[in-house]
């Protein structure tokens, strides 16, 4: 079964607000592991794969079930390329070698 015949399946057995609802948990469960990683130095390296990997499902589901996945990607490309270039622009500006980090 293929990524999209699952996120399919899904929507059509568990239905599309509880499953949207599941999007929003995950990421707070996600969002709950980095602050942990974070504030209080907690080595939790596996509840953090855990967490993005179950994100990363439920956001596939999101793009399936209101058909935006090519909207989506085209516009990460572009914000990709400003990310890149707002880089370039700060190591430029701070004299920052952008090979060495230097």
């Amino acid at each position: 079964m293929t990524e999209e015949e699952l996120y399919k399946r899904t929507i059509r057995v568990w239905g599309k607000e509880p499953q949207m609802m599941q999007v929003i948990e995950e990421m707070a469960e996600l969002t709950k592991e980095i602050l942990k990683n974070i504030n209080r130095k907690k080595d939790n390296i596996p509840e953090l794969i855990e967490e993005a990997a179950d994100v990363e499902i439920m956001l596939g589901q999101l793009k399936y079930c209101y058909g935006i996945a090519e909207q989506i990607a085209a516009y990460k490309a572009n914000k990709l390329k400003l990310i890149e270039q707002r880089l370039n622009d700060w190591e430029k500006s701070h004299n920052v070698n952008a090979n060495t980090g230097s």
